[in-house]
């Protein structure tokens, strides 16, 4: 997996030719999730008009403190008055976040994967009537010596435009337990990492220092420009698997 130091993603999304290929069980967390939230994310390209996409992401997840074990719901909505087209979602693992399987998607090449991540799939949501709304469910693991995060983008079937993008968001906790049988998350919060030895806190600096854009600035968590690089240097002929 990829060990580049910026989160932000310039590189090309590859559709996915194959399927996801890990199912995890006993994964923690995967019913205490309470209400969802479209918190951190923002609109990037225009909907058609009567289309208004957003995803939601559970408030809290549960980390199984033995196995790295978690699990995550993902859900696409059309909040708007008129039909969706054809939509994908991405759901996209960063830093000590893992994405290791999402039900009845596809799982994202390596050399295809946005830079900074390390593990993603491509959903085929297909058209989303007015009103409706789409969950995957998603298994993956957390290292808790790090901070962790997700991206959801929503994007037309062929990847040329990203309508929705939510993060990259991180689950953390400013009080971990080591000792406990489970860790619990909250989504938007920054994670204060346990040490290997499991008693000392990390130093893990601002949140806002792990997703850097180079000489552009941290654009993954601004309005706007954030999100384009999902569309802007597609590979041509390329399409969602």
């Amino acid at each position: 997996m990829s060990s580049r130091h910026t989160a932000v993603v310039v590189g090309p999304l590859v559709a996915a030719s194959f399927s996801a290929v890990l199912i995890l069980s006993g994964t923690a967390g995967a019913e205490d999730g309470g209400p969802a939230s479209s918190k951190g994310g923002k609109v990037v390209d225009e909907a058609p008009a009567g289309v208004k996409l957003t995803t939601l992401l559970p408030e809290k997840i549960s980390v199984d403190n033995g196995s790295k074990k978690t699990a995550i719901t993902a859900t696409v909505k059309n909040e708007g008055s008129k039909d969706s087209g054809k939509i994908r979602l991405l759901v996209v693992g960063f830093d000590g976040l893992v994405v290791k399987n999402v039900e009845g998607c596809s799982a994202i090449p390596e050399n295809g994967l946005p830079e900074g991540s390390n593990s993603g799939f491509a959903c085929t949501v297909g058209n989303l009537a007015a009103g409706k709304s789409k969950s995957y469910s998603v298994d993956a693991t957390y290292d808790l010596s790090k901070a962790g995060k997700i991206c959801l983008p929503v994007q037309t079937g062929d990847g040329k435009k990203t309508f929705w993008q939510q993060g990259p968001v991180p689950f953390g906790t400013t009080n971990p337990s080591p000792d406990a049988p489970a860790t619990p998350l909250l989504l938007g919060t920054d994670n204060k990492p346990v040490s290997p030895g499991g008693k000392e806190l990390a130093e893990t600096g601002p949140a806002r220092d792990l997703l850097p854009l180079g000489t552009a600035g941290a654009s993954l968590l601004a309005a706007g420009a954030a999100g384009m690089w999902w569309s802007r240097r597609r590979v041509p002929g390329r399409q969602a698997g």
